[in-house]
This record gives C-alpha cells, structure tokens and sequence, in this order.
C-alpha cells in the first residue's frame, strides 16, 4: 500500500516555525510506523530527525504524536491506524529542538525530584531483603514504566504548566512508596503533596491511554493521593 505522511518538520537553524511536510512512501500493513520513518529518512530525506534505540518497545526513545496520540513508533503497526494517512509529530509540553526531537530535560528533572530509588538505611541483612509475593504485587504494575514520557506529554496540567511533576515522576514514586522495603516514603509524599505535586492530576485518564506499557497510572496516582491524604499506606 501507499501511505501519505504528515510530519512536523523543525530546524532551529534554519526556520522561524515548525511547518508541515508531506512524504509519499510505499509500505506493507503490518510495518511499523518507526520502519516508515526509517524509509523517508533513508530514501527521501536524510535530515528528518527523530530518536530510536532499541525498537521493540524497551526503550521508550521513539515516543511521538502519531494521528493525535502519543505512541511508540515502533509498537505502532501501519494497519492499526485504520488509515492510509499518518500525521506525525512531537511530544507536547516539551521544549521542541529539531524536527520529532524534544528536550527530555524538564521530564527527567521531575522524575529525579521524587528520589526514584529504594531508600533504606537500616543494618543491611545477612542475605538479600526478603519480600512475599503479596509485597511485590503491591507495586509491580508501576515497575513496567520505561520513561518514554508519553504519559507526562499528554496531560493537559501538564501542558498548561510545566512545573507538575507529571504522571511519570508520580509512578516511579508509586514503585517506591509502596515498597515494604523502602524506607522513604514519607518524603516522596512530602514531595508529592506540593502544589505542583500529586493534586495538580484532574483524573482525564490521557496518562493510562496513552501508556504503552498498559500501566494504570490514573489509579496508581489515586492510591498516592490517598496515601498523603490519610497518612497511611494500607
């Protein structure tokens, strides 16, 4: 099939503002948006920009606007777009620095502003700090996040004020938080219960659409407000 692609063009060199530019490319249903790009950057146009590592949804580099919503590029089959027509953008709510590239910056800042860490002073033990199934199941879905910031980029908090931590920083926090090994959940609370924390979240949802790892995290950040409202992990 032929496929027509939409893409966000931005050189800081050289343009005042992004502009569209339309790409004509010829590609199976079942290729990826990522093999897509890789063709007109390849074949067409060896200045389109856009990052990618690992290319099977580990990584989480390829994280872009595709048809209005934020996915991974390389998760993204051709066919499930249900169209023969790709719009492909950047991630809003960052810093735009060339083409499909944003300034991770700002995001990594907030995620490293909730110590996403375990924390844990005490003696170490003899052997490894032993936790029972039900202890991991507590956390485990927050565990999955990748920090591809498609969750963070899609919420309108976060778009109209950069300084909300976003729900990416709330769900590496949420990991360890409810980690019965850790020792620092009351200080990632503290953190979280600024006015530019946990309570700056309206409950849209945008963040769990748009996760490409399935994570919950609308729910993950109520079990946080929660937990700062009452005082109490349980």
């Amino acid at each position: 099939m032929k496929v027509t692609v939409k893409i966000l063009r931005y050189n800081p060199e050289k343009d005042k503002r992004p502009r569209y530019r339309t790409y004509h490319v010829e590609a199976e249903p079942t290729d990826r948006v990522l093999d897509v790009l890789e063709k007109i950057k390849g074949y067409q146009d060896g200045s389109l920009s856009f990052r990618r590592s690992c290319a099977h949804g580990i990584c989480g580099s390829c994280a872009m606007r595709i048809n209005g919503m934020n996915r991974l590029a390389c998760k993204t089959l051709i066919k499930d777009l249900h169209s023969d027509k790709i719009v492909i953008e950047p991630l809003l709510g960052l810093p735009l620095m060339k083409d499909l590239i944003v300034d991770m910056k700002p995001f990594f800042e907030h995620y490293q502003s909730v110590k996403p860490y375990l924390i844990n002073d005490e003696p170490p033990p003899l052997t490894e700090r032993l936790q029972s199934p039900e202890e991991r199941e507590r956390f485990d879905d927050t565990t999955k996040c990748i920090l591809c910031a498609a969750c963070t980029t899609s919420c309108p908090s976060f778009w109209s004020n950069g300084q909300y931590v976003g729900p990416a920083a709330i769900v590496n926090a949420h990991r360890f938080i409810f980690d019965s090994r850790d020792r620092g959940a009351a200080e990632r609370l503290r953190i979280l219960s600024d006015q530019f924390g946990v309570y700056r979240c309206h409950t849209i949802f945008n963040c769990t659409l748009a996760c490409p790892r399935d994570i919950q995290i609308t729910k993950a950040i109520g079990e946080v407000k929660r937990a700062i409202a009452t005082g109490s992990l349980d």
